[in-house]
């Protein structure tokens, strides 16, 4: 089997590795979470508005902080992720704040075969649809497990931060999905000095591919907009511009580093 059709299991151990690195990293702050602080952003909450009684599916979760974060909120919530790691973290983490949420391990192809049922808003963000291969199948899969009204909540790191090598000096990887980006990972986003090293696959999908995979499955777009800066410090040479507003330092505010959009099923 090529590493491509092997890809979820190699991206599954990368994940598996980061959760007790991430877990006790200043960048997740659980500290602050279990404290009460929610580990949501303006721009995913703007977008949400009301979500006390809404069925929510949070699709790649990780070890469900933002879930949680909604279900504290009062929404109805369930996680799903590739990493049982995470997945075990998450269950752990619902136990001890005492907060009603489900967390299935599980990839997003396969969701809709773990779940019987429709939600009222699929929320999925930063750094997850360039994991999986297939826009189509992703769009599909939010689709069926959304209620005839349900919205799509997504936000994600701009294709055009995706460009760049990891020093933002030069264009290394192509804006559109050339096929998969084979790497080997040191460390992680959230503690680069960590002694961590795997493998990695993942692919680049640029603004049309998103928007073509969402309106190809009867979705309707509702809202898009783009944004000169990330509120996650998860890149190098990072500069804060306000609270919680990261850019790159040598590029100001000249590049597009995150999108969010809002889509519905009619």
């Amino acid at each position: 089997m090529t590493s491509e059709g092997n890809y979820k299991e190699i991206n599954k151990t990368l994940w598996n590795d980061a959760v007790a690195t991430h877990l006790s990293s200043d960048f997740y702050d659980m500290e602050g979470f279990l404290a009460g602080n929610s580990s949501l952003n303006p721009i995913e909450l703007e977008l949400f508005g009301e979500v006390k009684g809404k069925k929510i599916l949070h699709l790649q979760c990780h070890f469900g902080q933002d879930t949680l974060s909604l279900a504290r909120m009062g929404a109805s919530v369930t996680g799903i992720d590739l990493s049982d790691k995470a997945i075990d973290a998450a269950n752990q983490l619902a136990e001890q704040l005492e907060v009603d949420a489900t967390f299935i391990c599980t990839d997003v192809y396969s969701t809709p075969d773990e779940l019987n049922e429709q939600f009222d808003i699929v929320f999925t963000s930063y750094g997850t649809i360039g994991w999986l291969p297939d826009l189509d199948a992703w769009a599909a899969v939010i689709r069926r497990v959304l209620k005839p009204g349900g919205r799509l909540v997504f936000v994600e790191f701009h294709p055009v931060v995706w460009m760049f090598d990891y020093d933002f000096q030069k264009v290394g990887y192509n804006y559109f999905n050339a096929g998969p980006v084979e790497e080997i990972s040191d460390g992680t986003y959230a503690d680069r000095e960590a002694d961590i090293s795997n493998n990695s696959i993942s692919w680049n999908h640029s603004l049309g591919e998103v928007m073509t995979a969402l309106l190809g499955q009867g979705l309707r777009l509702d809202s898009f907009q783009e944004y000169d800066y990330s509120p996650y410090n998860c890149f190098r040479h990072t500069v804060e511009v306000e609270p919680k507003k990261f850019r790159i330092k040598h590029l100001d505010n000249k590049i597009p580093m995150l999108y969010a959009l809002s889509a519905t099923k009619a």
